[in-house]
């Protein structure tokens, strides 16, 4: 019978390093949305803060709106 214990971290083997010459083996892994979004709103920082504005102005818009339609 095999001891299936995980290793200590002192015994995990570290000889397999990423770097740009060397990337991961597993090319199933993907980044994440959350990532990938904050990369596009860097490379896009222009564009992603007037969206951003937009978005603001139509939603108080929207409120300041509903507010004035629903007053008694």
């Amino acid at each position: 019978m095999t001891n299936s214990a995980p290793k200590p971290i002192s015994e995990v083997d570290t000889k397999e390093t990423v770097t740009a010459e060397n990337p991961p083996t597993n090319p199933k892994i993907q980044d994440s949305y959350v990532k990938l979004a904050m990369r596009n709103m860097v490379r896009k920082g222009k564009q992603s803060l007037w969206h951003f504005f937009l978005t603001t102005a139509g939603l108080v818009g929207l409120l300041v709106g509903l507010a004035y339609l629903t007053k008694p």
